[in-house]
């Protein structure tokens, strides 16, 4: 199991550190296919519970959200979203029993934590700031560096601090093994990660800080919120695409909370 974890993580960080840096087109479809493949998951979960989302109507909104954060505009996302919201409470009234309102209500929450979020990761890889950066590297790639590595040293440091110092639960009816002093330390971990990025990348200091604590508050509560669907549908992984680390959800959980967080802050106080 530890071999197939190493193996897998090798591979996934290898390929994303090329499709991030180098991607272009090839980020925008991997980001989709990927928010494709978590929309399986979560569909599949909450089957569990007998709820049964509505399929197509979510993996077609879901395709087509993070298709528009590519190549559309935020009107048309909306038009979108909103479509699918109006499908889907329709579909309650002409296929009644088949579909109830659970299910549609499902659907849309699957879609807009999916879809929605997962949209950001393509808004802020190629998000053009005119606040400058003394970097080579494009603007919107730089600040989804400080999102990945904050939120992957926050999950490092909040693990080990946690497993040798943990005593007390942070929120002990949806994740256990969570502790505060674990939290603390993934704290610690996003603000000495985006500090060193921020170093490279000559970003001010107050915006490290705010950004490191973004990041530090953020991953957490991604990570909660998917143990929480988890929890309510009685499953113990997302899925089983990656070997030894579980499905896409579980993988993408933090980062779906801190990327958006991450963009509307550059969005609104960096540009």
């Amino acid at each position: 199991m530890l071999g197939k974890r190493i193996i897998t993580a090798l591979i996934g960080m290898a390929y994303t550190v090329y499709v991030i840096n180098f991607g272009q087109w090839l980020y925008a479809l991997t980001i989709t296919f990927v928010a494709m493949v978590a929309w399986h998951e979560f569909q599949r979960m909450v089957a569990q519970q007998n709820i049964h989302c509505i399929y197509w109507l979510g993996m077609t909104s879901v395709l087509l959200v993070c298709s528009t954060a590519w190549l559309g505009n935020s009107y048309e996302a909306l038009a979108i979203l909103v479509g699918m919201i109006l499908i889907a409470l329709t579909q309650c009234i002409i296929f009644r029993p088949d579909c109830q309102i659970t299910d549609a209500a499902f659907t849309v929450l699957g879609v807009c934590y999916i879809g929605v979020l997962f949209s950001h990761l393509i808004l802020l890889r190629f998000y053009e700031s005119t606040f400058g950066l003394s970097t080579t590297m494009d603007q919107g790639t730089a600040y989804l560096w400080i999102a990945f590595l904050g939120t992957w040293a926050s999950d490092t440091f909040a693990f080990f601090v946690g497993s040798t110092f943990g005593k007390h639960k942070l929120c002990p009816l949806i994740s256990p093994g969570k502790t505060i002093e674990g939290s603390l330390g993934g704290m610690f971990g996003s603000l000495l990660a985006v500090a060193c990025f921020g170093w490279f990348i000559h970003l001010e200091w107050i915006h490290v800080v705010v950004l490191g604590l973004i990041v530090g508050v953020m991953a957490p509560v991604g990570d909660l919120v998917e143990s929480a669907i988890k929890r309510f549908a009685k499953v113990k992984d997302s899925g089983t695409l990656l070997p030894g680390h579980g499905g896409v959800l579980d993988r993408f959980d933090s980062l779906l909370f801190v990327v958006p967080a991450v963009y509307y802050y550059v969005f609104v106080l960096l540009d």
